[in-house]
């Protein structure tokens, strides 16, 4: 869990802690959720929304597909 900080966003949530995603180096790891198909504008608002602690990156689901996942920028790949 991430201590969340900014006052808007807690403001928005109603929560003073979100889930992160970390990286852990293993193909084998896999995070429970659901995939939503949103529109380019819905995926710039959910940018401006997530603070600086949380990257978006390309992710390859167990699917072999792939989604755009918010992970911990400590540990995001560089150029994800």
């Amino acid at each position: 869990m991430l201590l969340i900080e900014d006052p808007d966003v807690v403001a928005t949530s109603g929560k003073t802690h979100h889930p992160i995603v970390k990286f852990n180096g293993r193909a084998t790891s896999r995070v429970q959720g659901t995939v939503f198909e949103i529109t380019d504008a819905e995926l710039a608002r959910a940018d401006e929304y997530e603070v600086e602690a949380y990257k978006r990156v390309l992710a390859k689901l167990a699917s072999d597909r792939s989604a755009w996942v918010y992970v911990d920028a400590r540990f995001a790949l560089a150029g994800s």
